[in-house]
């Protein structure tokens, strides 16, 4: 089998490739072609350390696998990464390991392309403003997708603390060059909202980072970060006005405290959280119909993503012969 590093996943794919195979992996899920059963979460240090076990497979893709990935807030502190994972694959005829590569980045990319593909799918054509609520690895890549399907000219990214935005502007610089010259960096939350056309929350907060009031008209939200009952990112009023995508609507309405909120609070009901991404791709749904809604995607996660774009970076391999082999 092969292993492989961050420095291979990153090399064999690019994030326009990432972008598409997480698009079709989301019409396949939609469609019912994919297998992904609910991820198990193991709460390691009770509000601080989760460990999540995610399998699926992906028939169109030969992609069959599982990702273990934990998220640990108090790794902030030790200098260690925050969410740290592995993937690893089987031949979908066999059942024989066939692969392990380093999770962490794959997450990060494959969490930017879902952002990515729904903002082509959902942002307003000529959006040119990017405000990034959170910086860490995840939001890294979701400013690099939204700068793939999106003319942007502003990345405009905001934390709690400017050693937070010291360490993105390193990770940019040293993973997506190419954004430098677009790149503002603020700690105030509401002057970058005000002035966003699409807005990425990629935190695991349990209140709102942004108020509802400066959301401006027409602007297109990813809420990616949160990922429990508990989590909250997005005000529960620019939920109840915005037209929602989610990934997979079951999961959403299981885990995603974005959702879960205003539905308790009665500010939305069940028939608000109805449209996939999956169906948004394949047009059986509709999303924006005018310049000024609210449109609002929230991706809880599914393992159906990390198999795509893992069986795409496996293959990249065997073809260059990348990684390193080892038997078991």
């Amino acid at each position: 089998m092969l292993i492989l590093s961050r420095e291979d996943v990153k090399r064999l794919v690019t994030m326009p490739e990432a972008i598409a195979l997480v698009r079709d992996a989301f019409r396949d899920l939609s469609a019912g072609r994919t297998q992904s059963p609910l991820r198990t979460a193991i709460e390691v240090v009770p509000g601080e350390g989760t460990t999540l076990v995610m399998p699926a497979y992906v028939p169109s893709a030969g992609a069959l696998g599982v990702k273990v990935v934990s998220v640990f807030q108090g790794n902030a502190a030790r200098d260690l990464p925050t969410i740290t994972s592995i993937v690893c694959l089987f031949d979908a005829e066999t059942g024989q390991p066939v692969a392990a590569m380093d999770g962490a980045y794959l997450t990060a990319l494959r969490t930017g392309a879902v952002s990515g593909a729904a903002t082509g799918l959902l942002a307003r054509p000529e959006s040119s403003v990017l405000a990034v609520i959170g910086a860490g690895a995840q939001a890294v890549t979701q400013a690099a997708a939204i700068c793939a399907v999106r003319p942007i000219e502003r990345v405009i990214v905001t934390a709690r603390s400017e050693a937070s935005l010291d360490r993105f502007r390193r990770a940019i610089a040293g993973d997506w060059p190419g954004l430098t010259n677009r790149l503002e960096t603020t700690l105030d939350v509401r002057a970058a909202v005000r002035a966003a056309d699409i807005i990425c929350t990629a935190t695991t907060s349990r209140t709102p980072v942004f108020d509802d009031a400066d959301v401006r008209p027409g602007t297109h939200i990813n809420g990616v970060g949160s990922f429990t009952p508990q989590m909250q990112e997005v005000p529960a009023a620019t939920v109840a006005r915005a037209i929602v995508v989610v990934d997979q609507v079951e999961p959403a309405l299981e885990e995603a405290g974005d959702l879960i909120v205003p539905l308790n609070d009665g500010l939305i009901g069940r028939g608000h959280v109805v449209r996939e991404l999956g169906q948004l791709a394949d047009g059986e749904v509709t999303g924006r119909t005018s310049d000024d809604e609210i449109t609002f995607f929230k991706s809880v996660g599914n393992a159906v993503q990390d198999m795509a774009v893992g069986r795409f970076v496996f293959e990249e391999a065997v073809r260059l012969g990348a990684g390193q082999a080892v038997t078991l």
